[in-house]
């Protein structure tokens, strides 16, 4: 994974049908971060050997007051500041303010090509990392978040947690990669990062794509 990310053999964009305009001359350059580490405490849920048992990934699901994508599960990230050093910084500084993680335990592997968020209207770089020192994780602000939580990949990775998401907009309906993992639906962008990537890994196994869910909008 790290070898791919750093060589450009990672190709981030989603796999999904939310098609929208994203206006090169507003955008904002954006940064997640998408770090893994050794499982805490809380063992995975399935027991599926899909994956290896020490494996998981950090998400928060963001509050739902905000004003962008409320009440949805995201990577911790946000928008590059002035000052900071580059989008690598951009997603660790976000993610401590986040999560109040130790920087210090936390090794950039490599980014994955820019992905357009038109909603938003952001260019957002996935910052793949490895949790070498896994530190404590909470809620630091309950104004940009609801829960922290990391996600045994297995159970990601489980068809049995994988779903369609879709959303009716007028005559349309949209749709997305869906994980049902922590009482809570990764879809939209984050599960479509997630989706793209095991693919690319090769983690993911069969599921059922006519398993539908509506997005909890």
């Amino acid at each position: 994974m790290a070898q791919k990310a750093a060589s450009g053999g990672l190709d981030a964009a989603r796999d999904d049908h939310w098609p929208r305009p994203l206006d090169p001359r507003t955008a904002r350059q954006a940064a997640v971060l998408l770090l893994f580490g050794a499982l805490d405490d809380v063992p995975a849920a399935s027991g599926k050997p899909l994956a290896p048992a020490g494996l998981d990934v950090l998400l928060i699901e963001r509050a739902a007051t905000l004003t962008d994508h409320p009440g949805q599960v995201a990577f911790p990230g946000g928008g590059v500041d002035a000052g900071d050093a580059s989008v690598d910084a951009t997603a660790l500084r976000e993610a401590v303010e986040e999560t109040g993680l130790d920087p210090a335990g936390v090794q950039i592997l490599g980014r994955l090509p820019e992905v357009a968020l038109p909603v938003s209207n952001f260019m957002v770089t996935p910052v793949l990392a490895w949790w070498t020192a896994p530190s404590a994780v909470a809620v630091v602000d309950y104004g940009e978040s609801a829960q922290v939580f990391r996600v045994p990949v297995r159970d990601l990775l489980d068809p049995d947690n994988r779903y369609t998401a879709t959303l009716n907009r007028g005559p349309r309906t949209f749709s997305s990669p869906a994980f049902l993992v922590n009482g809570v639906l990764v879809w939209g962008f984050t599960a479509g990062i997630l989706s793209r990537l095991f693919e690319h890994l090769h983690w993911s196994v069969p599921w059922d794509a006519d398993r539908i869910i509506a997005a909890p909008l």
